[in-house]
């Protein structure tokens, strides 16, 4: 059973919780901001760029179930070890990459590797941190990789200006490295609690999806809407600086300068959502985005412009950090909670995987501002779920 949280401290676990996630991070920053550049240097259009930039999220539905698998079987170090190693080669087939498909058959891979690190990190907080704390726990997790999607773009921009757009893949690599470096010398973390996982996970499936409906079709997709304005707010910022003028170094810039904002933000959040409810963070999260990207056609037309939007955009996703995974946490049973949270991120990717795909599409019978503009609207749509099925407190698990 978890501690009270008067004797337990995110200090004693923070190595090994949040240290392979902050340096995965670190590699998604430093390539994020040159996928869909790199794709249009192959010959691939605004919506191809888009849409191989969306497999990243597919890569990550695809992979949710059995990340969990992996990690009960052959346990939390070595599963990212082995997602770290795959990284690797995912990246050597992005820098080798001679036609659009090849570097998104390398994009697919990571999303791949990076379900097994999230979702082993997630499911471990949960059972380990006391309920008090829960969602500075997943704040906390969140802003690590927003920290490394911080540092990974200005790392990235020096390596482009001394190498090309392959110079983001090379410090990616270098992080990739070191985060499988540090997984394989860490110890495999114990939890505090039982996670369900003694039982079959394919008959919990079938029961929780038919118990938990309601949460699933409500909670779980403005969750879902949540990771759509994520994911395409990687795709809409470099290609919208692309289409006003702007090179690969100043849009690195940019890009890391808006992750300044997330990480900044994410522990004052999460002490948010577990003292006074989680509606007080994700209502101006959804708030926030979805105005930003509504005003990104008309607002940005330079590079200050842009900058600052961008900027309040970081914000938005800031004080969001960590929704997702704390309204899963708060939503779970007890008994089943390891395939629940899996059944919820297959839920919430497919945010992740549908937002671009959707953005592609209107950007090929339309235009990018049109959008753009539907991307935001989501966002507004998620604010008015929120409102009104979100509990107003945490839920007591």
């Amino acid at each position: 059973m978890s501690v009270p949280s008067s004797d337990f401290s995110l200090r004693e676990i923070a190595l090994p919780a949040f240290g392979p996630s902050l340096l995965f991070g670190m590699g998604e920053g430093a390539m994020f901001p040159v996928l869909a550049l790199s794709a249009r240097d192959l010959g691939a259009s605004s919506a191809m760029a888009g849409l191989i930039v969306a497999l990243v999220g597919i890569g990550s539905l695809v992979a949710n179930l059995p990340a969990a698998a992996l990690a009960t079987r052959y346990g939390e170090r070595r599963a990212m070890v082995g997602a770290a190693a795959f990284s690797l080669l995912a990246l050597v087939l992005c820098l080798t990459a001679t036609s659009p498909w090849l570097l998104g058959l390398g994009v697919f891979m990571i999303g791949l590797a990076s379900a097994v690190f999230l979702l082993a990190r997630q499911t471990f907080l949960v059972e380990a941190v006391p309920l008090q704390m829960r969602a500075r726990a997943m704040s906390t997790l969140g802003g690590t990789m927003r920290i490394g999607l911080f540092i990974g773009p200005f790392a990235a921009a020096g390596f482009i200006h001394l190498m090309g757009l392959s110079g983001a893949y090379w410090m990616a690599v270098l992080a990739m490295l070191g985060a499988g470096g540090l997984s394989l010398v860490i110890p495999d973390l114990e939890t505090r609690a039982a996670t369900g996982a003694a039982a079959p996970a394919r008959i919990h499936m079938r029961t929780l999806m038919r118990q938990h409906a309601r949460a699933f079709l409500t909670l779980g997709t403005a969750t879902a809407l949540v990771s759509a304005l994520r994911a395409c707010r990687q795709i809409v910022i470099p290609l919208w600086a692309d289409h006003i003028g702007l090179d690969a170094a100043t849009t690195a810039l940019i890009y890391g300068l808006m992750g300044g904002m997330d990480m900044l933000l994410f522990y004052p959040a999460g002490k948010i959502m577990d003292t006074r409810g989680r509606l007080w963070v994700t209502l101006p999260s959804m708030l926030i985005m979805g105005t930003s990207l509504l005003a990104m056609p008309w607002m940005a037309t330079g590079f200050a412009s842009l900058l600052a939007l961008c900027l309040v955009l970081g914000l938005g996703n800031g004080i969001g950090s960590g929704i997702i995974m704390t309204i899963g946490a708060d939503a779970s049973p007890r008994e089943g909670r390891t395939v629940f949270l899996g059944i919820w991120r297959q839920i919430t990717d497919l945010g992740s995987s549908g937002g671009p795909l959707l953005l592609s599409g209107l950007t090929a019978v339309a235009s990018l501002a049109v959008g753009i503009m539907t991307i935001g609207s989501l966002g507004l749509l998620a604010a008015w779920m929120f409102w009104r099925w979100l509990p107003r407190k945490a839920v007591s698990r």
